[in-house]
């Protein structure tokens, strides 16, 4: 379930896509691919700080695990019906003249300056996490990295079609409908299924 609902969420449109189409069109694939393992890096150093901060917390005091496990269900709800009623795709409008070095810098600051990103790994992270498996700490950062190969591969991939299909991706208000559709089902059904399922 946490891989479905990852490889769907990264493949919907979203600003990091953008950026990295951005990128590609005016500064051809190698600088859109530069792109991708900054916004990578940037997720990355997000993932550690939540990974080690929610480690604490739960070892400190396992009953928080409840309190995150519920505000995870409410998250993916609330992540369901924004990704139905949310704003469609955006045209690539971001300045990319520079390097790969630049861009790869770029990469990482959007990534690192957009709060959104911490905070949704903080909600949709902790609630996969079962402290009878094994370290907190472990899981979180396992999960964490799974999804953010997954972005990245997504991301590398728009950057090396950039010429046609990674365009038509990252804009297409239809393939951008039909992942809001399918994403939606799938947050649901996660939602229910950490509201439901047994210790």
């Amino acid at each position: 379930m946490f891989l479905t609902a990852a490889l769907l969420l990264n493949l919907t449109p979203g600003n990091d896509m953008i950026f990295v189409l951005g990128q590609s069109l005016k500064g051809g694939p190698p600088r859109g691919i530069a792109a991708s393992f900054g916004i990578a890096t940037g997720s990355l150093i997000h993932l550690s700080l939540v990974a080690f901060g929610v480690a604490v917390v739960l070892k400190e005091n396992p009953m928080i695990f409840e309190a995150i496990r519920w505000a995870g269900v409410a998250y993916l709800l609330w992540i369901a019906w924004r990704t139905l009623t949310g704003p469609g795709p955006m045209e690539a409008t971001v300045d990319v003249k520079g390097s790969a070095i630049r861009a790869w810098r770029d990469g990482t600051l959007v990534n690192l300056l957009n709060p959104k990103v911490i905070v949704f790994m903080f909600a949709f992270l902790p609630p996969f996490i079962r402290p009878e498996s094994g370290s907190p700490l472990l899981q979180l950062l396992i999960l964490g990295t799974l999804f953010n190969i997954g972005g990245t591969g997504v991301n590398v991939m728009v950057a090396v079609l950039s010429g046609g299909l990674g365009r038509r991706l990252a804009t297409s208000a239809r393939i951008a409908r039909g992942f809001a559709y399918a994403s939606s089902a799938v947050f649901v059904a996660l939602a229910l299924r950490l509201a439901f399922e047994r210790k």
